[in-house]
């Protein structure tokens, strides 16, 4: 699995607003293009962004489940990116005196994507997440209400 941190300046409060926003994933989620619906109960287990990968005209529109919901501490998610494959990302934020340190683990679960060796999936999902961190850094820190 490829794991990494990031130190968000902003509480973690402001930090879960961000992820329980479906609306948001495609300005910090590294390869979503567009939000085509977000399931009302988002982000409760069970619930389902439909969104698009990829760059126009080329987008391929999938969705993202949620497999587990601990408000201001942990979600994990079932991607999907055919056809590369499904994905488990779990975002786990810890408060850190006023900041939040934001944790990414992700790993291919099914489909294509396993066929690409551990070490090298690791590289490109560790390249991919520490700009999606970055991303979900400039929206937590500059987001108002």
């Amino acid at each position: 699995m490829s794991t990494n941190s990031r130190l968000i300046e902003a509480p973690v409060e402001k930090v879960w607003d961000v992820l329980a926003d479906g609306w948001l994933y495609p300005l910090f989620v590294v390869g979503a293009s567009r939000m085509r619906d977000v399931e009302e109960s988002w982000p409760a287990v069970d619930a389902t962004l439909h969104h698009s990968v990829g760059v126009w005209p080329a987008l391929i529109d999938d969705s993202t489940t949620v497999l587990e919901c601990v408000p201001h501490e942990r979600l994990k998610l079932r991607a999907r990116g055919w056809p590369a494959g499904e994905a488990e990302v779990t975002f786990l934020l810890d408060a850190q005196d006023g900041a939040t340190e934001v944790t990414i683990v992700e790993d291919a679960v099914s489909g294509p994507g396993l066929l690409v060796p551990k070490p090298l999936r690791d590289i490109q999902l560790a390249w991919r997440n520490v700009e999606t961190l970055r991303r979900l850094a400039f929206v937590a820190e500059r987001r108002e209400g």
